[in-house]
């Protein structure tokens, strides 16, 4: 296993794989097969997580994926995207800090974070784009489907070998409730479980 940053290892220790239904897990089966057969293909692997404004959880989904592949010592390029471009929301931003990732804020309107979680790697660059931005893959990639707006009106994405959906409910039901922060916080915990299980599965 690679290190990750003494606040987010103990982040991590707290993740209990045993909370993913056995339905959850045959929904997510499908991107683990993915991602195994590409590793045992030899090809590099490219997943991009979907959502409509590229703010919660596709950034959410793409950090945690990022996170768990080098933890687990599994070369994967993880990315996100929408259909519109809003900005990183900063719920979102304050709910992975909470998880223990040092994050650098540059820009205002659509800024883009630096989310450190080793000392060993280089941060994640994280910013609301569209699915085929400049920075994305371009082809021979899995685009994986967080929410169901997204997966209905996107029919096709170009470039894409496969489609997966993996689809969480939005926090920003909650935005400005007395629950807004321990919603947030749940939801990055699910996806953190989820990510982390699904490479914890790769040989």
């Amino acid at each position: 296993m690679n290190t990750l940053l003494p606040s987010l290892e103990s982040f991590r220790k707290k993740l209990d794989f045993s909370v993913i239904s056995d339905e959850r897990k045959i929904i997510l089966n499908e991107l683990i097969t993915y991602i195994q057969q590409q590793r045992n293909s030899g090809k590099e692997i490219h997943l991009n997580f979907i959502c409509t404004h590229n703010s919660r959880r596709s950034q959410f989904s793409q950090i945690w994926a990022q996170t768990a592949a080098y933890y687990y010592g599994i070369k994967a390029h993880c990315y996100s995207g929408g259909v519109e471009v809003t900005a990183f929301n900063e719920r979102a931003v304050e709910s992975i800090k909470r998880t223990g990732f040092k994050v650098e804020k540059n820009g205002e309107g659509n800024p883009k974070y630096s989310l450190f979680f080793s000392d060993d790697a280089a941060p994640i660059i994280a910013f609301s784009k569209l699915y085929d931005d400049e920075t994305s893959a371009k082809s021979n990639f899995a685009a994986v489907m967080t929410c169901s707006h997204a997966d209905e009106n996107c029919p096709f994405i170009p470039g894409a070998d496969k489609r997966i959906p993996v689809r969480y409910n939005d926090p920003k039901a909650f935005d400005d409730t007395p629950l807004e922060v321990q919603k947030y916080d749940e939801r990055s915990k699910e996806i953190a479980t989820e990510m982390f299980y699904i490479f914890s599965q790769i040989l």
